[in-house]
């Protein structure tokens, strides 16, 4: 499977490096944070350690200090996050054995 060609991979994927790294306040890394249980169940490493205690609550402020309305851009990235998660899910569900 080819984690680039799931909707919204253009986001989380970058953030999954960026926490890697210990950068935890980029966009990306935030989303991963929101998603971290569901991202590992379904098979990928996050890395825990880094993880913003509050991703939900920094993740709009950050986007407010960037946006006139921060809620239809929040809105859409939470939207992009539970695509790729459920894409993910269903690739690592129905995984050839």
């Amino acid at each position: 499977m080819n984690l680039n060609e799931l909707p919204g991979a253009e986001i989380i994927l970058p953030g999954l490096s960026d926490l890697h790294r210990g950068e935890s306040s980029t966009i990306g890394a935030l989303l991963v944070a929101i998603a971290a249980t569901r991202l590992t169940k379904a098979g990928l490493n996050v890395p825990k350690d880094h993880l913003e205690s509050e991703p939900e609550l920094t993740l709009y402020a950050r986007l407010q200090d960037e946006q006139d309305d921060a809620y239809p851009y929040y809105n859409a990235l939470l939207n992009r996050l539970n695509s790729f998660c459920n894409a993910l899910e269903l690739s690592y569900q129905y995984k050839p054995v």
